[in-house]
């Protein structure tokens, strides 16, 4: 058996591919072996503690990020959907990281659903670079922050805290403000734009739903109580609190129910 016909050495390819449309390429092509059977079930591969990057876009702290659309010739709806973009492309590491670094711990169903997650997060950001060049611009115009990977380092070493924070909430985050701004580009006349958001939002449910679903199945095997754990874990590891509005009806769809997160806002 050689590294290529493993799920850790598809996934470490993934995470070590720096260029955006070959990352792209190499989450399409883990994603497609998987599914056909190709990739056995070994993780012997360890996983980088940082995805390699590309150039552009200059990554910077978030305290030191400008402020969008300030000091750039860029406009203020391109420069988030650039941010956005960002976003995306961060989070197909994120999502291949999470099956390379735990998924030996799980039945292989585990790896289906964050195989899959990984592909999506591939295609929305294809979807969100279109619309940059479509405007006139590209990812990697702008600076982007860092902190992103920071939750993926800050639980490397415990599957239950990067599913509680991660999936649970960086993207449950994204279910409660994806709707205003999908209604904020419709304002603007940007209708193809709102579609390609709302399309990631009907897919982050998904993920979210992996991410409690695949929690909930760790507390259980771990006699913890979910509900408990998750507010202990996030008030560990996630800096700043939990600030409503919340998408109460999306994150319940996603299983994320009130029980979570009410005591903690």
């Amino acid at each position: 058996m050689s590294e290529s016909d493993t799920v850790g050495g598809a996934v470490r390819r993934v995470l070590q591919t720096a260029s955006p449309a070959a990352k792209v390429m190499a989450a399409r092509q883990a994603a497609r072996q998987w599914r056909l059977g190709r990739l056995t079930h070994d993780f012997c591969d360890s996983m980088p503690d940082t995805p390699v990057r590309p150039e552009h876009p200059v990554l910077m702290r978030p305290r030191d990020m400008p402020r969008r659309g300030t000091g750039t010739s860029i406009p203020r709806r391109v420069a988030l959907i650039h941010a956005l973009a960002h976003i995306e492309f961060v989070a197909i590491d994120l999502a291949f990281d999470m099956i390379g670094r735990f998924g030996a711990q799980f039945p292989s169903e585990f790896t289906d659903d964050w195989m899959r997650v990984g592909a999506e997060e591939a295609m929305h950001f294809v979807l969100l670079d279109r619309r940059l060049r479509a405007m006139d611009c590209f990812y990697g115009a702008l600076p982007a922050h860092d902190g992103l990977w920071d939750s993926a380092r800050n639980t490397a070493h415990d599957a239950s805290a990067r599913l509680a924070i991660v999936p649970m909430v960086l993207e449950a985050r994204g279910l409660d403000v994806t709707p205003e701004t999908v209604e904020r580009f419709k304002r603007q006349g940007d209708d193809l734009t709102a579609r390609v958001l709302n399309r990631i939002y009907q897919d982050e449910i998904n993920h979210v739903f992996f991410g409690t679903k695949w929690f909930e199945f760790d507390c259980k095997r771990r006699g913890h109580s979910p509900h408990e754990h998750w507010r202990a874990l996030v008030k560990s590891h996630f800096k700043g609190g939990l600030k409503a509005p919340f998408n109460d009806s999306a994150r319940r769809t996603a299983g994320l129910t009130r029980e979570y997160y009410s005591a903690i806002e």
